[in-house]
């Protein structure tokens, strides 16, 4: 499903849980405290901004009576994304978000990445998927992207572990090319990447990678991954010490002008790697 089409759909999703809410005469703020969320969020739920979580949704039949109609349409839709089930509502938050500050400790954020190492990633966890599959997952992640390059991107805050920048996923060649892709990046000043060096040891988010997302008329949020799953943050007294985490990353870090030179250095190793083999 295009993204314009999912986004349609996810709104009549919305539309659909107005309509029953009011039918059943309660208010967004009476809802959401009987299916544990706020008033606000079942309004951002029924304007198709925000997706809730499946338990959310059985809630929310449980409810209102409506014989599982939202929980099953939720799932026909998730079924029906390029992402796995725990990413695609950050993925959605991407492209109404107006700053992401992400922490990436071993792989190049996938809003950074080129195709051939997108395509080195998916293949180094799925050996034995098909090119179809594989190709699925790089243009969905090539796609996410293009918010980055629209008028009203959000910024966009990057702090690499210096092991993202030094593995050569892809082969040196691959690895080169993705490394000058953040430099243009950064020269054009559409990202702030920062390095956290080796050197700095033990740091704030040891357990894995961090996304920040603010936005103009939502509740911060906060998202963790780990190899296999993620997690999407919604409480503020997380998000907090998630937001702490991060400037704790931020002051660890080498400076803009350092960490642009420590990967212009990588990149030319690389390159000049590619070149001998």
């Amino acid at each position: 499903m295009a993204k314009g089409r999912q986004q349609a759909a996810w709104e009549f999703f919305g539309e659909l849980l107005k309509e029953r809410r009011e039918a059943a005469g309660l208010s967004q703020n009476d809802l959401g405290a009987r299916v544990f969320v706020s008033g606000a969020y079942i309004g951002l739920f029924e304007q198709g901004v925000r997706k809730p979580q499946p338990d959310v949704a059985k809630r929310i039949d449980e409810v209102l009576q409506t014989g599982g109609i939202f929980e099953r349409t939720w799932r026909k839709l998730i079924d029906r994304s390029p992402y796995a089930e725990y990413f695609h509502q950050v993925a959605e938050l991407e492209g109404v978000a107006t700053k992401i500050c992400e922490f990436a400790p071993t792989v190049i954020p996938g809003l950074l990445q080129t195709p051939e190492y997108a395509r080195a990633v998916t293949i180094a966890a799925n050996p034995f998927a098909t090119d179809a599959y594989v190709e699925e997952k790089v243009i969905s992640r090539i796609d996410r992207a293009a918010v980055l390059k629209d008028a009203t991107r959000p910024e966009y805050w990057v702090v690499l572990h210096e092991n993202a920048v030094r593995t050569p996923v892809g082969g040196a060649g691959a690895m080169g090319a993705q490394l000058d892709h953040i430099l243009r990046l950064m020269r054009q000043r559409w990202v702030l990447v920062t390095v956290l060096p080796r050197s700095a040891g033990a740091h704030a988010s040891m357990d894995g990678s961090l996304r920040l997302m603010e936005f103009e008329d939502q509740p911060p949020t906060a998202y963790t991954e780990t190899a296999f799953s993620g997690t999407l943050l919604d409480d503020p007294a997380v998000v907090k010490r998630a937001q702490r985490a991060y400037d704790l990353l931020r002051v660890a870090a080498l400076s803009p002008e350092a960490s642009l030179a420590l990967i212009e250095s990588a990149a030319e190793d690389f390159r000049r790697c590619a070149s001998t083999t």
